[in-house]
């Protein structure tokens, strides 16, 4: 006898757009478990600059793949499928949901192509317009910096170093590389100004992988017709507070849980579009 396919839910989008958020929102409404799919966020270390989820706000939610690779070996697309594969393994098994988060698209197409017919797969795609999301972006640069962000960088930089492998390659290492390297022997003008310049180029970098994470995902609808659920986040970053609180949970989690209620329970389509039958392993968490 067959066994039946596990079913598997991605939440995709840019950089900045709320997908670890909502996965965490997902998965106190969904008995589930998290798979990390960021790419630098793999890596041990450097958690202001890739902007790693604090223990805190997981909410007691477990977390694979985040901040468990060595920083200075290479972490391939290869090796996020076997271990992606065995996390989604271990947490059926258990009988959660597994949910995979992050930006990395090119993880997501290669585990997608490799274990497309073992599993069923429901695609979530937080999007934010990119005017909104890029002054979104500039400001969460600034409160990185005032979270110790170059502090942290600091022992990452070696004037020998090489910015191709490993965490070394996060936005924010190579563009403080000309800081550290003329601070000790610059005036405070000339830091101030390399300072400057540093944040100036996080911020481009940062607001440049948006716009490609977000072609990619535009490639993978149209080029491979993948069916991705798209959520406007746009209105919420527009609001403050309780009303953006509001608008986060109206206007994005509510959608989405809806979309995972149908693929779980309610539906013999699978959102990939090919047939299954209703799984009666999970229950739905109300709370």
């Amino acid at each position: 006898m067959m066994r039946p396919k596990e079913k598997v839910v991605l939440v995709m989008g840019a950089t900045g757009s709320g997908k670890t958020k909502l996965s965490i929102d997902l998965a106190t409404n969904f008995p589930s478990e998290i798979i990390n799919c960021d790419k630098m966020q793999v890596y041990e270390g450097l958690d202001v600059v890739t902007n790693k989820v604090a223990k805190e706000e997981q909410r007691g939610v477990p977390h694979h793949l985040l901040g468990t690779h060595n920083p200075n070996k290479e972490f391939t697309a290869s090796d996020f499928c076997d271990m992606a594969s065995h996390a989604i393994e271990s947490i059926t098994q258990r009988q959660k949901l597994p949910i995979i988060v992050g930006g990395s698209n090119s993880y997501i197409e290669a585990l997608v192509d490799k274990f497309a017919s073992r599993y069923y797969w429901c695609f979530l795609w937080v999007d934010v317009s990119m005017p909104v999301l890029h002054s979104y972006v500039d400001q969460r640069v600034d409160e990185m910096l005032g979270l110790g962000m170059v502090e942290e960088l600091r022992p990452f930089f070696n004037p020998n170093g090489d910015y191709s492998v490993g965490i070394r390659k996060a936005i924010g290492v190579p563009e403080f590389d000309a800081y550290f390297r003329r601070e000790a022997l610059s005036s405070n003008e000339t830091r101030v100004r390399l300072m400057q310049e540093a944040v100036r180029e996080v911020k481009t970098n940062t607001r440049q992988l948006a716009c490609k994470q977000l072609e990619r995902i535009h490639r993978l609808r149209s080029v491979k017709g993948w069916k991705i659920h798209r959520v406007c986040a746009t209105p919420v970053f527009q609001k403050h507070g309780h009303e953006a609180n509001e608008a986060w949970k109206n206007l994005v989690v509510q959608p989405c849980a809806s979309i995972v209620s149908q693929f779980l329970y309610n539906d013999n389509v699978a959102c990939d579009g090919s047939r299954t039958l209703p799984s009666p392993s999970f229950q739905h968490n109300s709370h």
